[in-house]
């Protein structure tokens, strides 16, 4: 095996796994191409992506592009020569241009079972939706969004109690064992490439601010969704007696009939269960707008919260 010249796109923390694997494998990292430094975190400091950290600490030469189709960032990555270039999370489609550059093309890891989830938020989407797998897909990358030929794929269990926040670590360590194996065999020689099954496609678009509210009058397992899935943001948020509240755990418990949806039925230590159109959602963690993260109960310690409320 001839070790591979790598390139890699790559931004959030998701992408740090692969890449650390990548770094500690027989393969070189000539250079890595990540989002430019922007604000981030609640007081908004302009701070490097989390690859970019990783990058500069083990002294990989980084590339920060405004501009992909730009002649002078093409040349800076034309000079890496790198044989093949690796995508994770980048955040921006790749124009001809870039995808002509390696000469064994770019592959990308992306967070789930292609053909189902294209698009940006995969991990959300599928707990969203209450998929009870998912998994990691190592594709060709072409101009189309996700639809490249399939190189290899890992299934990954989704558990009842899986936040998109608590999902996202187990896949992008997947990812990183299977991207490494994937260029351990791309490395001895051409290995086959699947198309996707175009009939399958599903997509994951980009969240929206506006999905944090909940409607009520759904059933509680879309809202036990909704809760989990809406995480690290935008959150699934809610207004009991003109408190803000941004909810952050929760389950399904049996129904409480004739209760309209969006009302209290509980509100005592452990427990705040509000009724849905079918069945009741208990929150078992919550954070108050401007506040830390707690347990329903030392928040209910601190307000008055009857049973009959309706929560908005």
């Amino acid at each position: 095996m001839r070790p591979l010249r790598v390139v890699y796109f790559g931004t959030p923390q998701f992408a740090v796994p692969p890449l650390a694997r990548l770094l500690g494998s027989p393969h070189q990292v000539v250079g890595v191409i990540t989002q430019p430094d922007r604000p981030r975190g609640r007081g908004q400091h302009v701070t490097a992506s989390p690859v970019k950290l990783v990058a500069v600490t083990h002294g990989v030469p980084v590339i920060q592009p405004t501009q992909l189709r730009d002649a002078a960032f093409l040349a800076q990555v034309r000079a890496l020569a790198p044989d093949i270039g690796v995508v994770a999370a980048y955040g921006r489609i790749l124009p001809q241009q870039v995808l002509d550059l390696p000469p064994r093309g770019l592959v990308n890891v992306h967070a789930s079972l292609l053909p189902r989830w294209r698009g940006a938020a995969p991990i959300h989407r599928a707990v969203m939706a209450g998929d009870s797998v998912t998994g990691i897909t190592i594709m060709r990358v072409v101009l189309a969004l996700d639809a490249g030929p399939m190189l290899a794929r890992v299934e990954v269990p989704i558990t009842p109690d899986d936040t998109s926040e608590s999902l996202e670590p187990r896949l992008a360590s997947a990812g990183a064992d299977l991207l490494l194996d994937t260029l351990d065999r791309l490395a001895i020689g051409p290995i086959p490439e699947v198309p996707q099954d175009e009939s399958q496609v599903t997509y994951a678009d980009r969240l929206q601010r506006a999905e944090s509210v909940v409607q009520w009058s759904r059933a509680a397992t879309d809202i036990d969704r909704q809760i989990r899935g809406l995480q690290p943001w935008p959150l699934a948020v809610v207004t009991i007696d003109g408190r803000r509240l941004a909810l952050l755990h929760s389950s399904v418990i049996a129904s409480a009939p004739g209760t309209a949806p969006g009302t209290i039925v509980r509100a005592s230590g452990d427990d705040l269960h509000i009724a849905a159109g079918d069945g009741v959602v208990a929150i078992t963690r919550l954070k108050p707008e401007g506040r830390r993260p707690m347990s329903v109960r030392d928040w209910l310690n601190g307000v008055a919260v009857t049973p009959g409320t309706t929560v908005t």
